[in-house]
């Protein structure tokens, strides 16, 4: 009976061997191979931007970090003690380095803990001096070593800033279907078209496998899945026109746009003062931040598309328009301009303050006469001015292809009651016609609005991705030829003769407006000054809106920057011998 039972016994014991090692052995080598392999997210390589001649304003560089690899320092026993050898390696090494050390000891602990098999980034984006002292003391550190990982760079530095933007580090989006044990950091972008098209520019994530033991350590490495790098962007801006907009605007605060007025391409778009988006690689410290948010200049706020500002006289264009299409409207009609426009106990002065005589459109707009524009107000009405100005787009957002851009305010009757601010008075029209009082605008919409006077009247939509979005008309305005033409003149003249003088470019014939528009600031008064302009005037291909915050005028601070513009863009011929200077004249002071 003995023998009997220790037989069976060892039936048993040899069939279930038999079960384990051959009839299930497949099944329990996957769960083995479950348990013991972990995937780990490799995200791919971020896409390129180029300017529209294919110069690179946002790049991928190695940067050079120095990792701790756990599993090569781990100690019997508990996982302090691990925690404690690589804590005081690092100390030790910082010491050998001549660099101070970076990760707290709960970032070593809660990386032993959580992500043992994954390398622990002691140091980043260290520079060749600390590769080079590392490099003679390798031998002393075993389990470290160097890890290259991909950083964004920024070739041009400031050089459109606002438009690139800059990328942070962040978990990989999880992809369908698929799931990660760990991943490594991607970049992702948090401004300008770097966010915009952040869904482009990232490429598509690639797998790793590690094999780990059961207390999590590392003992193999597979490749798996590769991962596929993000498309290249290829922008609509000219970097030679970009760089001249921000060296005329360099020492001021304010911000312009040049257009395409043909199809809406963003040729240049500056915002001043600007940031250097290096200084988010890898990441931005905690002092450079705060003093970028606390800098009064406000250098991270995009003035081109976020600032608001009443237009001044440049958009008296459209007061003009809107007159030119009231039935029985005369342009040849004068009106005497003494200095100043009497509304009841309302006075508004114009710039010139011994007047302008008899004035009709033409001459208004050269001469951007207040008076005679007040007058045009109270003829036209503000329905007929609000009705042009909501066409040309004031009021709502452009839809240019970058991140927060504001719709600006094009105040009416309606408006101004939910304000709180009482009805609309024949005041408010007088203002709205100036293009002052509650009125505001974003140099887009001035761009764009100046385009709709350049292209013979159509509005198109401004963009920056030169091959992810096409040429689109927002409407065609309708306005008659003639119309249109007499306020062309009137901004050619503006140019030639009147307060846009300073933005003549020899060899290009120029259309312009200029503008200033008052403002109090904590009780004192201070201007917006503006220049909008297109050429060649008889087919252009360049529209220009810059605003300058506490300048002198439009004509005196402004006009000069546009001239600078102009010339990157559309070059200006040689001097002829004897030749006198496009500007003979110096302007009178506080004239738009």
């Amino acid at each position: 009976m003995l023998a009997l039972a220790v037989a069976a016994g060892e039936a048993f014991l040899a069939s279930s061997l038999r079960r384990v090692q051959v009839a299930e052995s497949a099944a329990f080598a996957r769960d083995q191979l479950r348990q013991s392999v972990r995937r780990v997210q490799m995200p791919g390589p971020r896409g390129r931007i180029f300017d529209r001649n294919g110069l690179c304003l946002a790049d991928n560089r190695p940067s050079y970090c120095i990792a701790y690899y756990v599993e090569e320092l781990r100690q019997r026993g508990p996982w302090i003690r691990t925690i404690d050898a690589v804590d005081a390696d690092i100390d030790r090494l910082a010491g050998v380095l001549g660099v101070p050390r970076q990760l707290s000891r709960a970032s070593v602990s809660n990386h032993v803990l959580f992500s043992l098999p994954m390398p622990l980034l002691a140091w980043r984006d260290v520079g060749q001096e600390t590769l080079a002292r590392w490099a003679e003391a390798q031998e002393s550190f075993p389990g470290v070593d160097v890890y290259v990982q991909p950083e964004r760079a920024y070739p041009q530095g400031t050089l459109a800033a606002h438009v690139v933007g800059y990328v942070r580090r962040d978990r990989p989006l999880p992809l369908p279907g698929e799931r990660f044990h760990f991943y490594l950091p991607e970049m992702f972008g948090t401004n300008g078209v770097e966010r915009q098209y952040n869904a482009l520019l990232t490429g598509h994530s690639g797998g790793q496998l590690i094999r780990v033991d059961a207390r999590g350590y590392k003992h193999a490495v597979w490749e798996g899945d590769p991962a596929v790098a993000g498309r290249d962007l290829y922008l609509t801006l000219d970097a030679n026109v970009q760089r001249a907009l921000e060296r005329a605007l360099k020492g001021w605060r304010g911000a312009g746009v040049v257009l395409d007025p043909r199809n809406g391409e963003v040729l240049a778009l500056a915002s001043s003062p600007a940031y250097d988006p290096n200084d988010f690689v890898p990441s931005i410290s905690a002092g450079q931040w705060r003093r970028l948010l606390s800098d009064e200049a406000l250098p991270l706020v995009n003035r081109a598309i976020q600032g608001r500002y009443a237009p001044g006289s440049t958009f008296k264009p459209v007061t003009a328009i809107a007159a030119l299409l009231r039935p029985g409207f005369d342009p040849e009609e004068t009106y005497p301009c003494e200095g100043v426009f009497v509304l009841g106990t309302m006075r508004l002065r114009c710039w010139n303050t011994y007047g302008h005589g008899p004035v009709a459109l033409r001459k208004g707009i050269e001469q951007s006469c207040n008076s005679y524009f007040c007058h045009l107000g109270q003829t036209v009405g503000y329905e007929a001015i609000c009705e042009q100005a909501r066409l040309l787009g004031l009021g709502q957002k452009t839809g240019l292809d970058l991140p927060s851009e504001n719709a600006g305010l094009l105040p009416d009757a309606a408006q101004k009651e939910r304000s709180g601010g009482g009805r609309w008075r024949p005041g408010d029209t007088c203002h709205l016609a100036i293009g002052q009082g509650q009125l505001l605008t974003t140099p887009l919409q001035m761009a764009a609005l100046t385009a709709a006077f350049a292209n013979g009247g159509t509005l198109v939509r401004p963009f920056l991705a030169r091959y992810e979005r096409q040429p689109e008309k927002v409407r065609e305005l309708g306005w008659p030829t003639q119309a249109l033409a007499r306020v062309r003149e009137g901004m050619r003249d503006v140019a030639a003769l009147g307060t846009g003088r300073r933005v003549q470019v020899r060899g290009v014939e120029v259309a312009a407006k200029t503008g200033t528009a008052e403002y109090d600031s904590g009780g004192v008064r201070r201007k917006n000054t503006w220049v909008t302009a297109f050429a060649p005037f008889a087919q252009p291909s360049v529209a220009v809106a810059i605003v300058v915050e506490n300048g002198e005028s439009g004509g005196l601070t402004v006009a000069p920057m546009v001239r600078e513009v102009l010339v990157a863009a559309l070059g200006e011929a040689p001097p002829v011998p004897g030749e006198a200077s496009p500007v003979t004249e110096p302007l009178p002071l506080g004239g738009d």
